[in-house]
């Protein structure tokens, strides 16, 4: 460690005693974005800021190691720091990992700064804005239900009595991620009963992914701290709608911060530049591929369909195509232009690794000059197959076996995850598609067993 960064660190240090802060938290995320971490004595900071804390791989999920393999380290982002809103003497850190001395292949943050150095070297800075749905629940005679009795509509979205009744704790997460300086500026419940939804400030791609993987053991954390437990389970009701996170992009001059997807003479009348064109056409093209990253789990593609919900249309995608302020395309550039909604990714992604083949997708199209055509402004919904098929639309995944097959075949999953996480992120979703297609359901027996 150099004397400057030395001093840098004593000072960190001091500012978080000076907070009341006795434990760091070196974090981590796993394949599926959920943090691990040790903590450490603030006693001890300068040498955990150096990588002296060592994780076995092998002893988690989907970090490809065996156990006989050299443990890795974390190597904590001093920039990353968040003190725990709710145990206000541990700090937080998000972490890079290293095996012997050099940056571990498979790490998922430090593959989202891989792709993020691409853009960089473009002249871009990828800005990342995510939209946290998320449900909230209580058990009653060993089933989830909503917390509150009164949350019970059908059509329960925006509903003011579900957001009052729920104000203790919904109000108190959004203080904590304000007290982070996320800067909170709309919060709601949503279209499932127990959902809800908050939307906070833009910000880089990389801070954005820390503070997703952040939120979500917060959420957790304030709702168990009620008597309550939160889900980020993409859809854990058959008749209601999906959690998604909608990933809200653009690209800005690195130099001059300027968004670089606003363009109000646009003739397509997106209020959309040639370039935010190009970035959508990337992403068209290599769409099923990036489901497998967005939308990782067996149950993400129950979310993904046109109805299942009591309120009516799930408001989920279901097709590749892209269109202007519409909600039935995959992407969409809402009204203000300048910006374009990713509504395939879910709540369960892993932020680092979608992030970073969302962007890859996206810098092809570019580089390429690819164009998307035209945009659809009409409800996709309403279409036949015979339709769609005339007009050369396609299906999204419909489950994570066909997701995972064409992240397998497309030559840019691994460009972007690199040789050892491609194979083992095929490995393990394979495994996970395998035992849920071996497992026998409830709806099963309750269809099968007294019939045949």
């Amino acid at each position: 460690m150099t004397d400057t960064l030395s001093a840098q660190m004593q000072d960190l240090k001091a500012s978080l005693k000076a907070k009341g802060v006795k434990y760091a938290l070196a974090s981590f995320v796993d394949i599926h974005g959920m943090g691990k971490a040790k903590s450490v004595p603030l006693s001890h900071f300068e040498q955990m800021m150096a990588g002296s804390e060592l994780f076995t791989g092998a002893a988690l999920d989907g970090v490809p190691q065996d156990i006989s393999d050299e443990e890795v380290a974390t190597h904590p982002d001093p920039n990353s720091v968040m003190i725990l809103p709710w145990k206000s003497e541990v700090a937080w850190f998000a972490s890079d990992l290293y095996l012997k001395g050099e940056p571990f292949a498979a790490c998922c943050r430090g593959i989202l700064k891989k792709v993020l150095a691409e853009a960089a070297s473009m002249g871009f800075t990828f800005n990342l804005g995510i939209e946290t749905e998320f449900f909230i629940l209580k058990e009653v005679d060993g089933k989830p239900a909503p917390v509150s009795d009164r949350d019970t509509l059908a059509k329960p979205c925006y509903d003011l009595q579900g957001l009052l009744d729920n104000y203790t704790w919904v109000t108190e997460i959004v203080e904590a991620m304000n007290s982070l300086g996320w800067d909170v500026y709309s919060f709601d419940h949503e279209d499932g009963n127990g959902q809800f939804e908050t939307d906070f400030a833009y910000c880089d791609a990389l801070k954005m992914a820390d503070r997703f993987t952040f939120f979500r053991l917060m959420v957790k954390e304030i709702a168990r701290k009620h008597g309550f437990f939160a889900t980020f389970m993409p859809k854990p009701f058959a008749n209601r709608t999906g959690s998604g996170a909608h990933y809200n992009m653009s690209l800005a001059d690195i130099n001059t911060g300027a968004n670089l997807f606003y363009d109000s003479d646009d003739p397509r009348g997106c209020k959309l530049s040639k370039l935010g064109y190009q970035f959508i056409a990337g992403i068209l093209k290599h769409a099923p591929a990036i489901c497998a990253v967005i939308a990782p789990t067996v149950n993400s593609y129950k979310r993904l369909i046109a109805r299942g919900s009591m309120s009516g249309f799930t408001w989920a995608p279901v097709y590749r195509c892209y269109g202007n302020n519409n909600r039935t395309n995959m992407l969409r550039i809402p009204l203000a232009g300048g910006r374009v909604e990713c509504r395939a990714a879910d709540i369960s992604s892993n932020p680092y690794l979608g992030a970073a083949i969302i962007l890859a997708a996206g810098l092809e199209g570019i580089r390429d000059g690819l164009d998307p055509e035209e945009p659809h402004t009409e409800n996709m919904y309403k279409y036949s197959l015979e339709e769609l098929a005339e007009m050369g639309i396609q299906f999204l995944p419909r489950n994570l076996s066909e997701a995972i097959a064409a992240f397998a075949s497309d030559s840019l999953s691994e460009t972007v995850f690199g040789t050892l996480m491609y194979n083992t992120y095929i490995q393990f979703k394979s495994q996970e598609w395998e035992d849920y297609h071996t497992h026998i359901s409830d709806w099963e027996i309750q269809r099968y067993l007294k019939f045949f």
